[in-house]
């Protein structure tokens, strides 16, 4: 990639997460001036650096936006905090991870959402084909209009729920132990409409 179409991407992404509020402790626009200036002056190398680094910032802001998606305990449920994390495109090609675990007396089912990540087309392959679904043992569902895919194992009370949003997320709930009723209730918990204006 260019050092232009770099600074590009940087600058298109910061307009796609929405209008900002510039904070003191947000320097993110102040990190891609400067490194505009750098790429003006011909240091490439630093432009580069900071370029990188206020991207990480963008993920950062994002991950903490998605916090905020995970939802609430359900009736009877703990939930514990929710946890983010942003990867530089250096780890796996980078991506947001957000998630967060709930629990009632032995059961615990865990959110995690997914988003910008390479790693996700191979979900999303296995998701949008019915065909390869099926042959890894799950069942194809809808949650709330958005195409998923359950695998359970009836024996050890344990199963995952993988939904797709906007081609963009990958929502999974695991339960060990749990029912697919509270899995699929969990998967129904979270605002997927929200979500996709992320």
């Amino acid at each position: 990639m260019s050092q232009y179409s770099l600074l590009f991407f940087v600058l298109s992404l910061a307009v796609c997460l929405g209008a900002l509020p510039v904070r003191s402790e947000d320097n993110v626009l102040d990190t891609i001036k400067e490194a505009t200036r750098q790429y003006a002056s011909g240091d490439y190398t630093a432009a580069a650096a900071n370029l990188d680094y206020a991207a990480q910032l963008v993920r950062q802001q994002k991950s903490e936006r998605m916090k905020a998606m995970l939802p609430e305990p359900l009736s009877g449920w703990q939930g514990k905090e929710a946890s983010a994390q942003a990867l530089g495109a250096a780890i796996l090609g980078g991506g947001v991870t957000v998630s967060r675990e709930y629990q009632k007396e032995t059961s615990t089912v865990a959110i995690e959402i997914v988003s910008d990540s390479p790693v996700l087309q191979s979900v999303l392959m296995m998701l949008n084909s019915p065909m390869f679904a099926g042959a890894g043992g799950g069942k194809l569902e809808t949650v709330k209009g958005q195409r998923a895919v359950l695998k359970y194992d009836n024996e050890k009370k344990s199963g995952e729920l993988f939904v797709v949003v906007a081609s963009r997320f990958v929502v999974t709930v695991k339960g060990r132990p749990a029912t697919k009723e509270e899995l699929l209730a969990y998967g129904e918990a979270i605002d997927y409409q929200i979500l996709e204006k992320n």
